[in-house]
């Protein structure tokens, strides 16, 4: 199965290789062909993130910096987008977020626009997420797309459902500047009609694509299941300590809401969250 956005060559050449039955070794050196072509380009991609306010403390970007680091292999520069730079490694380039009337997540949306101190393609990571496998593919994943997010978590409960979790995705800087002027107008407003940035991105971007569905899950919902949580001492938590399932394919697990990855009481979080 393929993981990236192959053109029409590539495509005929992988399919010659299959239907001549080459060994896995001789199949993977065609894919570190590919890739290194894809790394000798002259595009610029960078690994963003947004940390605001004192819910997520400095560790959370060190670790979301190293957790990249291990599972990336292409070129990209790591950038930490924030209010406070102490405490974040001295390696990680920190850029200040805008002097404008904005909280919490509601500051991803100025990430729609062209006033980023940056051009090229940009890959958000939320804090509250473990990457536990090799993340190339999200570089490499349908390429002429602009905009590429997370099919929102309650596709666990509504097959259909089209909605957006913004914890992951991807953009072409500066492709929906529109959009973000839009918000600019009337941000106050906005932030009132819609429960989140994540909402207000779905009512403004059509051209989006999803990335696929096991790539990315829900560590509480898909990858243990909402049956397994409780509340324990008033916060919520796993009913007891156990292991998730985790699929082929899944190299990021979200910890939306309660238990962040510090807080679960399995062991799977904190042997990967480092």
């Amino acid at each position: 199965m393929k993981t990236w956005d192959e053109s029409k060559e590539q495509r005929k050449r992988r399919k010659a290789l299959e239907k001549q039955g080459l060994s896995t070794v001789e199949r993977t050196d065609y894919v570190r062909g590919y890739l290194e072509a894809y790394k000798q380009s002259t595009k610029k991609n960078y690994v963003i993130c947004l940390k605001w306010g004192t819910k997520y403390g400095p560790e959370y970007v060190n670790k979301l910096y190293n957790m990249v680091k291990r599972n990336c292999t292409l070129d990209y520069e790591f950038i930490c987008f924030t209010d406070d730079t102490q405490g974040i490694d001295k390696h990680i380039r920190t850029e200040p977020l805008p002097s404008i009337n904005l909280q919490g997540w509601w500051y991803k949306v100025w990430f729609l626009s062209n006033k980023l101190p940056i051009t090229g393609t940009a890959l958000f990571f939320d804090l509250d997420l473990v990457i536990f496998r090799n993340i190339d593919r999200y570089f490499l994943y349908k390429q002429d797309s602009p905009f590429v997010i997370i099919r929102d978590f309650n596709r666990q409960v509504r097959k259909n459902w089209d909605r957006m979790n913004s914890s992951v995705f991807r953009i072409k800087i500066g492709e929906y500047n529109n959009v973000y002027e839009l918000f600019e107008k009337d941000a106050i407003a906005i932030q009132r009609k819609y429960p989140g940035d994540q909402d207000f991105m779905f009512a403004n971007i059509r051209n989006h694509i999803f990335w696929p569905d096991e790539w990315v899950q829900s560590y509480k919902w898909e990858m243990r299941g909402r049956s397994e949580l409780t509340v324990v001492n008033g916060k919520r938590n796993f009913k007891k300590p156990g292991v998730p399932t985790i699929l082929p394919d899944t190299s990021i697990a979200v910890f939306h809401g309660t238990p962040n990855m510090d807080e679960c009481i399995d062991e799977w979080p904190r042997a990967n969250w480092y």
